[in-house]
């Protein structure tokens, strides 16, 4: 680990001038970062905590929108009523995220930016095996190697590795807009399109290392959800053991019935690409249809057709499928 600065930044104006200034990483909860400067994935030589920032742990309704801080800590966000009432995929989500002592450390803003759990990835420098995201320009491991937990979407010759946030599934789900502050003042992100698959990130010049569309002089300071009056949710996250386990899938679902008709239905993958994965396609196609898990299934299918399994995570499309119909069917009560 090597030597770094530390300061306590009272304002967001505060903290982009030390970023500018002192090339600067932001630390918050802290469960992410510390990681990868232990490991090396990392070496800021400034740090700078914006946990004293008022105002960036706020969960609140603001006209038609639920808004929730950066600083809003996973536990809070997951026992809010707010969220349970308006955004319900998105309290379960949280809770099902690491273990209750991290949830109250990690942050709604640090938790969408956490970086892959690929074990290529995360091994200790020097490393003992090629990873692009590391090293540039060395390979990628996970591409012939042991790769049951990697891509099926979106991947490249350069990497393979998935987006493991919890949270960043049900907020592309939810629509919400990310609402970033930066040197060059404030603008507004769809969540759906923050994150980069490595296809995406091929176009900007690094396939391997950009991950998200946040620039290095800018930082999250909240989320904006719309209400989806009438609508209903849920979250399902499939893992290996039942507790403090990332995601082999998860899926998402935001649906509004009337009747036994469904009117509108939002859709989202995790632990698929490196980005929450949207099914536009089967979105569209079972509007108008009757809820029932055959429909449903046809339809996510149909949207799955692209996949691109790698030699060992073929089983992933099925368990994709099947966890959006449970999330669909648990978001009616029919599960």
């Amino acid at each position: 680990m090597n030597d770094f600065g530390y300061e306590r930044s009272a304002t967001v104006e505060d903290c982009l001038a030390t970023i500018a200034a002192k090339h600067a990483a932001i630390i918050a909860g802290g469960t992410e970062l510390l990681n990868w400067v232990r490991l090396g994935i990392a070496a800021p030589p400034q740090l700078v905590d914006i946990g004293g920032i008022r105002d960036l742990d706020t969960i609140a309704i603001e006209s038609d929108h639920l808004v929730i801080g950066a600083l809003a800590n996973l536990n809070a966000i997951g026992e809010h009523p707010l969220v349970a009432t308006h955004a319900n995929t998105l309290a379960h989500a949280c809770l099902q995220a690491a273990s209750p002592q991290v949830r109250n450390r990690a942050t709604l803003g640090g938790n969408v930016l956490q970086k892959t759990r690929c074990a290529y990835f995360r091994a200790e420098t020097p490393l003992p095996w090629p990873c692009n995201k590391r090293e540039p320009n060395t390979g990628c491991a996970a591409r012939n190697g042991v790769n049951d937990r990697q891509a099926i979407f979106g991947w490249t010759d350069e990497c393979v590795a998935v987006q493991p946030s919890d949270p960043a599934v049900a907020l592309a789900c939810l629509d919400a807009q990310v609402e970033i502050a930066g040197a060059n003042g404030s603008r507004s992100l769809a969540m759906t399109e923050f994150h980069l698959t490595q296809a995406e990130a091929a176009a900007l010049g690094d396939a391997a290392r950009h991950e998200t569309r946040l620039a290095d002089d800018e930082m999250i300071v909240a989320f904006r959800i719309p209400l989806h009056a009438g609508s209903r949710s849920a979250y399902v996250k499939v893992r290996e053991r039942a507790s403090y386990e990332y995601a082999l899938v998860s899926a998402a679902a935001v649906i509004k019935m009337t009747g036994d008709v469904i009117e509108r239905v939002s859709i989202a993958l995790g632990s698929v690409a490196q980005r929450p994965w949207r099914l536009p396609a089967a979105e569209t196609a079972l509007v108008g249809q009757s809820l029932d898990a055959k429909t449903l299934a046809s339809a996510i299918d149909a949207a799955m057709k692209d996949a691109r399994p790698l030699a060992e995570n073929g089983f992933k499309v099925k368990l994709a499928r099947n966890a959006a119909v449970r999330a669909i069917l648990t978001a009616t009560g029919r599960s």
